[in-house]
């Protein structure tokens, strides 16, 4: 009787906990220039159409052997989800058949040039898509990827074929050294969100860049986060140098990473705003 018991509570909760889990992702494949992009798409329920969101993973790449999304974008997708939104993450690195990049001394898929042809490529392909609103496709990048998302906001990369652009993007601690002093501006609104404590990317760098785009450029936000170090977003990340001596790609060469919780909650609250301008 006991085990009948417990079989019954089981097969009660079993529909409630299917319900409450997110969906996994789904595996799409989008032609970018002379590769096919391999990007996980998570979307909610419905036909929508829907907002939704290309997210741009940083130099560790998307997945690991055993995950398609790493647990830090899964987090952020998830989030967006609930939200009402759907999210496409672009995987830049594996579909090339490449792994972690962030110590590779040479860079066959760069910020300016391949990921941005990615990003293109995931919005043409969102447009085409009868689930996605062609007028609220936004970005969000983290390191690598952010950096991407400056390159593909700018005004040059302006399409002039009709087509609606970007609504806005959210940078996460991108390395701004470059485009600081290449005179950036965006057509779009753009948000970016970095640590006071990041050694990894430069913040003097990324505000000398968002406050020499005022008066030239679409509405652009720089928020730096006292005490806040690379990854600040992560979850459950303690802080920590990175060891120069470890031989992982998937790592910077140098600097500290790890969560601020305080930062990692406002942040959740300032892309949520954004997103809904």
């Amino acid at each position: 009787m006991r085990r009948l018991a417990v079989l019954a509570l089981l097969l009660l909760v079993a529909p409630a906990l299917a319900l409450s889990s997110p969906a996994a992702p789904r595996q799409v494949e989008i032609p970018s220039g002379s590769v096919t992009l391999r990007a996980q798409l998570y979307k909610p329920d419905g036909d929508g159409p829907f907002p939704t969101v290309i997210a741009l993973h940083g130099c560790g790449g998307l997945a690991s052997r055993s995950e398609p999304v790493l647990p830090r974008y899964r987090d952020w997708a998830e989030q967006l989800v609930k939200n009402g939104r759907a999210v496409l993450l672009p995987d830049s690195y594996g579909s090339r058949g490449l792994g972690p990049q962030c110590r590779a001394k040479e860079h066959r898929v760069t910020a300016r040039r391949e990921r941005v042809t990615d990003i293109l490529a995931a919005r043409q392909w969102l447009i085409q898509q009868p689930w996605a609103r062609a007028d609220r496709i936004s970005l969000i990048g983290w390191a690598n990827g952010a950096s991407a998302l400056l390159w593909a906001v700018r005004p040059q990369l302006l399409s002039g074929n009709g087509e609606p652009d970007f609504r806005s993007a959210i940078a996460f601690y991108p390395d701004c050294r470059l485009s600081a002093g290449l005179g950036w501006s965006a057509r779009v609104p753009t948000l970016l969100l970095i640590g006071a404590k990041d050694d990894v990317s430069s913040p003097p760098a990324c505000r000398q860049m968002i406050d020499g785009a005022r008066g030239r450029s679409a509405l652009t936000r720089i928020v730096i986060y006292p005490g806040a170090y690379h990854d600040f977003d992560r979850a459950n990340l303690p802080i920590h140098a990175v060891a120069a001596s470890v031989d992982d790609a998937g790592l910077p060469e140098r600097g500290h990473v790890g969560t601020d919780p305080q930062a990692r909650q406002d942040a959740q609250k300032l892309v949520a705003e954004w997103l809904s301008r």
